[in-house]
């Protein structure tokens, strides 16, 4: 588990299928949205609204990819959390 510090989010990036409404495949290459899952974030008095399991709009440019047993995860700033979908 990654456990992130200093107001920094943990997402698990989340694909989107090229798949229409009926079932059929247009593409076998998952597109990369700017969509995640939060997974974990620091216990910092300055993430406010958020919760694990949040699905989250962010921005892409400023942040790190790791991998942890076989997945990857994204850290990045608190604030580069754009917004919550509900």
């Amino acid at each position: 588990m990654i456990k992130p510090l200093n107001g920094n989010v943990v997402l698990k990036k989340e694909l989107k299928e090229n798949k229409t409404a009926s079932g059929i495949y247009l593409s076998q290459k998952q597109e990369e949205e700017d969509y995640g899952i939060v997974v974990s974030f620091s216990e910092d008095e300055t993430i406010k609204g958020l919760k694990i399991g949040d699905k989250v709009v962010y921005k892409s440019y400023d942040s790190k990819k790791v991998v942890d047993n076989g997945e990857e995860y994204l850290i990045m700033p608190y604030k580069d959390i754009l917004a919550v979908i509900d």
